[in-house]
């Protein structure tokens, strides 16, 4: 029961957030949106730092689970298909996924004027960069870690862009998705071009690998 009123909190601080942005964001208001007291949110969080810490956690979790890797219908995809899937399905026109990236998005603008902000967000950050560094190195074996995590750090930033462009309508999900394949594409052809060989298998072709289209499985 615990874990679930906890649970239920996080899931009201996302909605306010997404709604309303970091300012708008009130213990009294939580407490009403997630249908608990004050002083239950004070005893799981002690105050809004410790409520804007574990939400930005609980927001990072949910994006997790829903680009975690799944199978296709002819099995598991291949590790091109995968990395592109695991960023396209952040542009999903669903409530979740569009409040998700939402209340990421104010967290992160939030943080350039909220100092306390920016340590959780860039270990959160990194994380990110991190398992997307470990798909582009199942793509590319022979490419050395370090510029297999500058090449996720440009794919997730222009992700974040993208994103922000989308949930304002300056772009369609459909739009963002295909930038963001071409990204992906370039990325992969830079890195083939850099090490062609090395000690492990090549770089799958950008032109001839296959794509992600949709944006669900």
């Amino acid at each position: 029961m615990a874990t679930d009123r906890r649970t239920a909190i996080l899931e009201g601080a996302t909605r306010v957030i997404a709604r309303r942005g970091i300012r708008g964001l009130r213990v009294e208001e939580l407490a009403a949106e997630a249908g608990v007291s004050t002083a239950l949110i004070y005893y799981h969080f002690k105050g809004r730092a410790g409520i804007l810490r574990h939400t930005l956690e609980f927001i990072s979790d949910r994006a997790g689970r829903y680009t975690a890797g799944r199978e296709g219908p002819a099995g598991p995809y291949d590790p091109r298909r995968e990395l592109e899937r695991s960023l396209l399905l952040e542009f999903q026109d669903d409530p979740e996924v569009r409040e998700n990236s939402t209340a990421w998005g104010e967290l992160r603008a939030s943080a350039v004027f909220e100092p306390e902000l920016r340590t959780d967000l860039a270990r959160a950050g990194l994380t990110w960069v991190h398992d997307v560094a470990a798909l582009l190195g199942r793509v590319c074996p022979q490419v050395p870690a370090p510029a297999l995590t500058a090449s996720a750090e440009r794919l997730t930033a222009l992700l974040e862009g993208l994103s922000t462009r989308w949930l304002s309508d300056a772009l369609t999900s459909a739009r963002a998705r295909e930038h963001m394949r071409e990204a992906v594409s370039a990325e992969i052809g830079q890195l083939a071009r850099q090490w062609p060989g090395g000690t492990g298998a090549r770089c799958e072709d950008p032109s001839t690998a296959p794509t992600f289209l949709g944006h669900r499985s």
